[in-house]
């Protein structure tokens, strides 16, 4: 179901219908489940009477077959052993009937859950190699361990379906009835006892493997009885209690079982008590055993079914009060439905009128830098005291809080600015006054030493300035070096190579004689400064960075090639997204500030720039140069007929001053055309870069 584009009164009847069909889905679920609960309870009291007292049965007949088995195998000498097992198999397949009889009554079958379904196929399944082991037995073609195993198999079978059969929805009758039939296999663990101890007085034999198997059975039955007697109810507690502290069958089964595992030696046990003594110790508590287990089950029956009408009766009232509530929330939920339909709907409106008028407006006027009144732009709107209204009032407070961050986010950026620029502009006065200070002590020194300081520190300056200068643009303004006529590109790329400090590493190829307007001196030659000295720095120190350049379609194309270690692919991406996308810098983001630099200057000259991989293993940049900053004419200076333009390193170059010892010389550049210095129109051959002015 789609609500998009519905109105609100749709949105809210469709909100309060949900729920109400939800409470009455569940309202119906409840009472369905309570009722079969009540159902289940009562089934569970009929279903032990026809299933679980026939499984009983049959765990008894096997138990008496299995101990006559093994007294038969034990010695088949005796004459009335075979008999006496006749009649007990007899017993046994009467009782395999009967439970075969509650399988085939349909009424049973409904009854029991799939869990009791499985088991008891199980123990059907089993039973019908009843037939073989018995052939086997009586031709003494199996052993008296085989035997006790298949006949132990089939009886845990039979427990296991005798205690799924209390699977009932009440937490506190299910546990009871599974204790009780835990109980109940103490006796089975008694049962294999005596048919080991039986068997093994009759074969006058006993090994120690079966003396450890009555240890391991004593020890069983003491387990099932220390676990599971906690689980009942007090009452039988006590019954079950009383037994072992009244009667004297328990002591004495105790005292025997003490004689035959005194010193664990099978030959001492074998000894310790005759046949007559063991079952006058032993028949007597399989007996009480037999009755506690059946008493305890009727007990448990009569528990259930006050249980189960309790049920029933919570069931009926769960019922008639579920429909009174839904006839009573439908009725709320109408009277409420029309109020939240009319409080919505004057929210929307407000919230919209917010959104979609008012706080673009207040946006777009801050980013153009006006004046704005919090106060009169984002008015208090009045809406009630309760809930919607307090969401009225959290909106109002919403729009003023951004309003007022806007503002003070603008004002705060416009600060910062205005102190980077400041600060850069009174560093760039500085430094070009020492700019000037070094040229003269350059001139009126003859030490060749000194002269090779004073280069390095004035390229230093050089260096200084431009990042004074990159603070100026980062904060959105421009910067002071300017320029009025045309300068050779070759001049251009010079002067920037003269602001980087491993400026002797760059080799620049053969240009071709073309100017670059003076409006754009001052920026392309930042640009290609930034972009070389991001080549030195990310390249190894003795590898070169070379800069050729051609004409094409749109202009002239400039390629900075390096041999570093490249850029990852999505390294080289987010960069060109920088470089194209122009975004605003932030104060936090100071891991690239030349990419920004870059940026700006870009944005301002038209000029593309873009980073790929080199087919040196690095990376190139490329500078994409609009013909609208290129001119023919230009001032004279190095170019294609310039011998010497081939391919300009960068390096040191010497010259003789007074015929001594050689001169440093730092790369030139263009300088700025001064209008209150008419002279610098004639002193075009080679400018230096480091004396740009403010036009």
């Amino acid at each position: 179901m789609r609500f998009r584009g519905k109105s609100i009164r749709r949105k809210i009847v469709a909100l309060l219908l949900v729920p109400l069909v939800s409470l009455t889905a569940i309202w119906a679920f409840a009472t369905v489940i309570t009722g079969r609960e009540a159902l289940q309870l009562l089934d569970a009291s009929a279903i032990i009477d026809k299933a679980g007292q026939p499984a009983e049965d049959a765990v008894n007949a096997v138990q008496q077959e299995r101990r006559q088995t093994l007294i038969l195998l034990a010695d088949p000498r005796q004459s009335d052993a075979l008999p006496l097992l006749h009649t007990q198999q007899r017993k046994t397949d009467e009782a395999i009937a009967r439970l075969r009889d509650a399988q085939s009554d349909s009424t049973v079958n409904d009854r029991m859950n799939s869990e009791s379904e499985g088991l008891l196929d199980d123990v059907l399944k089993a039973s019908e190699g009843l037939d073989s082991l018995r052939r086997k037995v009586e031709d003494n073609g199996t052993s008296r361990t085989a035997a006790y195993e298949y006949y132990n198999k089939l009886v845990d079978l039979c427990y296991a379906f005798r205690s799924s059969l209390h699977a009932v929805p009440d937490t506190d009758l299910d546990k009871q009835g599974r204790a009780l039939v835990a109980m109940i296999r103490a006796r089975e663990a008694l049962s294999r006892e005596d048919a080991l101890y039986v068997s093994a007085l009759t074969a006058r034999k006993l090994t120690l493997a079966d003396l450890k198997s009555m240890s391991d059975l004593i020890a069983e039955r003491t387990l099932l009885y220390n676990t599971n007697l906690p689980i009942l109810p007090a009452s039988e507690q006590k019954v079950f209690a009383d037994y072992r502290r009244t009667n004297a069958a328990p002591a004495a089964l105790r005292i025997a079982e003490g004689k035959i595992l005194a010193t664990m030696e099978p030959s001492q046990a074998i000894g310790a008590l005759d046949r007559e003594h063991w079952e006058n110790a032993a028949g007597p508590v399989l007996n009480d055993y037999d009755r506690l287990g059946d008493e305890a089950t009727d007990r448990l029956q009569k528990r259930i079914d006050p249980v189960a009408n309790s049920v029933l009766l919570k069931a009926g009232a769960a019922a008639v009060l579920g429909l009174l509530a839904f006839v009573l929330s439908v009725f709320v939920s109408v009277r409420i439905g029309r109020g939240l339909v009319r409080d919505l709907s004057r929210l929307r409106n407000d919230a919209q009128e917010a959104s979609s008028v008012r706080l673009p407006s207040v946006m777009r006027r801050l980013g153009a830098g006006e004046h704005v009144d919090v106060e009169r732009e984002v008015p208090r709107l009045q809406h009630g005291p309760d809930e919607m209204g307090q969401v009225g009032h959290a909106l109002n407070t919403l729009q003023r809080a951004a309003v007022e961050a806007a503002v003070k986010q603008a004002e705060l950026r416009q600060g910062v600015s205005d102190v980077f620029v400041n600060l850069a502009r009174r560093s760039q006065v500085l430094l070009h006054r020492q700019l000037t200070l070094l040229d003269a002590m350059e001139r009126r020194t003859e030490d060749t030493d000194e002269l090779a300081d004073l280069f390095r520190l004035d390229h230093m300056t050089t260096r200084m300035r431009r990042h004074a200068e990159g603070l100026v643009i980062l904060s959105g303004a421009a910067p002071s070096r300017q320029w009025r006529k045309p300068i050779q590109l070759m001049d251009v790329v010079r002067a920037a190579v003269a602001e980087v400090e491993d400026y002797e590493r760059i080799e620049i190829r053969r240009l071709p004689r073309i100017a670059v307007n003076g409006p754009a001196v001052g920026d392309l030659t930042h640009l290609i400064a930034e972009l070389l000295e991001n080549a030195t720095v990310f390249s190894p120190p003795h590898t070169a960075v070379q800069v050729h350049g051609e004409r094409v379609a749109k202009g002239f194309t400039l390629e900075i090639h390096d041999r570093g270690l490249g850029m990852t692919p999505d390294a080289l991406t987010e960069a060109n997204l920088r470089l194209a996308e122009t975004p605003e810098f932030e104060l936090s983001d100071t891991d690239r500030l030349g990419l920004f630099v870059v940026s700006r200057l870009a944005q301002r000259q038209g000029v593309r720039v873009s980073l790929q991989p080199s087919a040196y293993g690095g990376t190139t940049a490329v500078v994409l140069i609009p013909a609208a900053l290129l001119t023919e004419s230009g001032p004279d200076g190095p170019g294609v007929d310039d011998p010497g333009s081939d391919a300009d390193t960068g390096r040191q170059r010497t010259r003789q001053r007074g015929g001594a010892l050689p001169e440093q010389r730092r790369p030139r550049g263009p300088s700025p055309s001064v209008v209150s210095a008419p002279a610098a129109e004639q002193h075009q051959q080679a400018p230096d870069s480091r004396s740009g002015a403010r036009e």
